[in-house]
Order: C-alpha cells, then structure tokens, then sequence
C-alpha cells in the first residue's frame, strides 16, 4: 500500500516552479518593508526625550492600540521597532501563506489540475502536504531574514530572532488555517474569503482587547505574538500557542481530508437558479458578478484602515512636539504637520488600493486559465467587448475605492478631531491620486495583452510602487529609479499645490498602456 503522501517532494518542486517570481516577492518585499520601516524608528526616535515622548501618546492612543496593539516596552528604540512593525509583518506573513496554500489546493482542484496528478503515483495527502511545507519553509524564511534585517541594523540579536520567530509562528498558524479552510470549501474564492475573515476577526479581537487592556488581546495569534515582547524581558512561553494552534490546525486537515470527496469540499455549494438574470448576458453584467466579492472586501478593508489613519489627526500634533526630524519627514517640505500626515495617509492608502485593480484585471487571465474565457467567447461576444466591460467596472471600482479613502479618512477626523473644515482637502489628497493608480491598472492590462504568461509581473509592479510610495524617502532611491513609480509624479495634497498637468499626462499614459493591451488581447490567442 502506497504512502497517502508519496509524490510530495515533485509537487514541492512544482510549487517552487511556479512560485518562482511571485513568493520570493512576498519574502523580500516583506522583510523589506521592516527593515525601512526600522530604520526609520531608529532614526527618527533617538533621544530618551523623542521616546518618551512616543510612549506617552500611544499609551494614551485608543486608535493606535486598535492597530498595533498593546505598547509594550516602547520607551526603547527596539521596543518601538518592534510596535511599528509587528503587526504590518504578521498581517503580510498571513496573507502570504493563504494566498499560497489556497492557491495550491482548493484551487488547483477546481481547475481540474489536481485530478490529473492525482491519476500519476501521488498520496491522497500529497498535494496539502507540499503545499504545507513550502508554505511553513517560506515562513521560517521570512522569520530568519526578519532577525538579520533587525539585528544588522544594530538592534538586539536576541530580541531580533524572537521577533522573526513571531514572524514564522503565525505564518504557521495562518498555513494550518488555511489547508484546513480548502477541505471544506468547494471554491477557491469561498476559502480565501474565510481564511480573509477570520484574519480580520482575529486581527480585530487583538485590537478590540488591546484598547480595553482586556484578555480579548491574548486571544488572537495576533496577540500571542505580541506578548512575546522580543526586545523587552521576552516570554518564550507564548510561541506554545502559536505552535499548538498550527498543530491542531494540521490535524484537523488530514482529518478532513480523508473524509471528503476529492475535488469537492465538505461544504456543498446551493443550486444556483434554474435561469440566469438578465444582466449576467453582458459583459459588464458577468465583470460585476465575478468581482463583486473582492471589490466589496477591499472596500470595506480600505475604508476601515482609512478611518483608522483619519482618527489619528488628533495625536499627529503632541507625537511630533518633540521629535523635528520626524516633523520634518512627514510635513513634506515646508507644509504643516497635520497636513503632512494626511497627505502621507493617503499616498500610502491609495498605493495599498491599487492591488484590488491589479487583481481584478489578472482575474481575466485566469479565467483564460481555467477555460471559462474560451467557453464565454464562444458566444457572439467579441473578445474586446468582454474585455472592455471587465474594465469597465475594475475602473468604476477603482474611483470608488480612492473615493471612498479620502471620504472616510476626513470624515473620522471630522469626528475625532471636530475639524470638518479640513474635510475637503483630506478627500482631495486621496482622489487627485488616482491617475496614478490608473498607470498601475494600465501596465496590468499591457502585461495581460502582450505577455499573458508574465502577466504576474503586474504584481512587481505595484509592490515597487508601494515600496517607493511607503518608503522611497527613507530609502533615497536614485531619482531616476524613484521616477519609475506613477505616485512619483502626481502633487501630494494638500501639502503640495494641486496642478492638473501631471494628472492629465498620467492618465494619459494609463489609457494608452489599457488601449495597446486590449489590442493585445485582440490579436492573441486567448489561454
């Protein structure tokens, strides 16, 4: 009798094969991100008067233990390392590791692949357990790269490891859910939603309990790993949690996977009506079906972090009191503080706001993949026409997502801050932002057209713009290179005067990269 996990090492490979570009982004993009994120706090907090100073306001910040969670040891540098990047770190490794384990089971059972390598020599296990172990290597990856980031640039080695380690014990614990989630589901898209909620729900738990300074903080994973404290007096007992979670986790899928049906889910999905409506003969009619859930999970993620970053307003002013150079970074040149924070806020929002866009355009090359392009362009629809009426609402969706950025992060400061005289302004600074993000849409939709197999690389695309929207001063790229992101050459309201002209060019750039990208799709055989 063969082993239920015989053929896990060439699905490793495979996995790693076609994960070539996209992982080893997420790892270093990742690690990335805090090391800039450190080497800013290490800079800007480097008097016992500026971190006394930090520790006073987010002790006393509801909003900023919602998002961080409890201060511990923040009147030291490392401990204010370790408040500023933990959760953005956690968040990140989560996403990865769902991402990919979903990707690798429940969705390449609905695409039919794994029933073809399931008739080669592989186990019933095979294709979780590579997925599992590739997830849970890449985890310790980060965790390692995380500690030689932190402790490089001068911070404790040993708080350094403990932080990395946090980093690996929840991608385990997220690995675990995950797997777990694809026996159930029968759709890829139903899997990453849960996994997606229950990441929010516990991310949720940890902020709600961190405000009140309740037991609710350490009932999350997000929680256990804060309570490690890395760079204070570190309580290793925490990493047992983390770790039975993940162990359960994994007991709970091999269980689960014995008993279901391979290529179905323990969950049924309901019959559909026996008659399709009307509007799902359109193009735009089928777009807004196929996107609808992604779009209303962005924009409910987005205008939650947005008023999170508008409750803020009120404490930006006493945080920077006694910290100029941190006054200096954020004020954009000679602006004033408050404004600098907001146009910040937004830049990094809308650069967030646009893998939605991203996403929503590769979701057409995967419908190529999977076969159902070809059956819907069997029709009498043209190819550009299903084209277009995709675009059409991932654009719509777009302008409602920055719109409603800059509409939530004003209306919390409105109400947190009782300044509705700054409304306006707050607004602009994300809406006069979006033909950048349209330049973005755009290259995705040229990568689709003419390189449809590279198409992925619209994600290199957007983490680079990320990357240089977040951190691109701290980093001080080279000008030309900084030239390459779209948010580079739009104003920064309301610290910078609004001038129509770079918008007007940007847009420009973007029509033009979606027309030569539909002419693409046109010409090209579609899968």
């Amino acid at each position: 009798m063969s082993s239920p996990v015989v053929g896990t090492h060439h699905l490793v490979r495979l996995i790693l094969r076609r994960d070539r570009i996209r992982l080893p982004l997420w790892i270093l993009g990742t690690t990335t991100l805090v090391a800039g994120s450190a080497q800013s706090v290490l800079a800007l907090y480097d008097t016992p008067e500026k971190r006394a100073g930090y520790a006073a306001t987010v002790e006393a910040s509801g909003a900023g233990k919602l998002m961080n969670g409890i201060p511990y040891d923040v009147d030291r540098t490392a401990g204010i390392v370790a408040y500023e990047t933990t959760s953005t770190a956690t968040v990140l490794v989560a996403l990865m590791v769902v991402f990919l384990v979903v990707r690798h089971t429940r969705a390449e059972e609905e695409s039919g692949r794994a029933e073809l390598l399931r008739a080669t020599v592989t186990g019933r296990h095979a294709a979780t357990a590579a997925a599992v172990l590739v997830a849970a290597v890449a985890s310790v990856l980060v965790g390692m790269l995380d500690a030689l980031a932190l402790g490089g640039l001068g911070l404790p080695w040993a708080g350094s490891f403990a932080h990395g380690i946090s980093l690996t014990g929840i991608g385990l614990v997220f690995t675990a859910l995950a797997a777990a989630v694809a026996q159930v589901t029968a759709s890829a898209r139903l899997a990453l939603g849960i996994s997606g909620a229950v990441l929010g729900f516990a991310f949720l738990v940890r902020g709600v309990g961190a405000v009140g300074d309740s037991v609710l903080a350490r009932l999350s994973p997000f929680g256990w790993t804060q309570e490690l404290r890395p760079f204070g007096e570190v309580a290793w007992v925490w990493l047992a949690p983390l770790l039975l979670a993940a162990v359960a986790g994994l007991a709970l899928t091999a269980y689960l996977t014995v008993h279901r049906d391979a290529g179905a889910g323990l969950i049924q999905p309901r019959p559909g009506n026996s008659h399709a409506s009307a509007s799902l003969g359109t193009p735009v009619g089928l777009a807004l079906r196929l996107q609808r859930g992604l779009w209303i999970g962005w924009a409910t993620g987005l205008v939650i972090t947005a008023a999170l970053f508008g409750s803020l307003g009120k404490e930006v002013r006493s945080l920077l009191a006694d910290n100029p150079e941190m006054a200096d970074l954020i004020a954009v040149g000679e602006g004033d503080v408050l404004e600098g924070f907001f146009a910040y806020s937004a830049l990094l929002l809308v650069a967030v706001a646009t893998a939605f866009s991203v996403s929503a355009v590769l979701r057409l090359r995967a419908e190529e993949e999977a076969g159902r392009a070809e059956l819907v362009l069997s029709t009498a629809l043209p190819r550009t026409r299903w084209l277009v009426g995709s675009l059409a609402v991932t654009l719509v969706a777009t302008i409602v997502n920055v719109t409603l950025i800059g509409v939530a992060m004003a209306t919390a400061h409105g109400v947190v801050g009782d300044d509705w005289g700054s409304f306006g302004s707050i607004a602009g600074a994300a809406v006069e932002l979006l033909p950048a993000t349209l330049v973005v849409l755009g290259a995705a939709v040229l990568l689709l057209g003419w390189l449809p197999r590279w198409a992925g690389l619209a994600w290199a695309v957007f983490a680079f713009a990320l990357i240089e929207a977040y951190l691109g001063d701290l980093l001080r790229f080279p000008d030309w290179l900084s030239a390459l992101s779209p948010f580079s050459h739009v104003p920064q309201s309301p610290v910078e005067a609004f001038t129509s002209a770079p918008g007007i060019v940007a847009l420009a750039v973007a029509f033009v990269a979606i027309g030569v990208g539909a002419v693409g799709v046109r010409l090209r055989d579609i899968g």
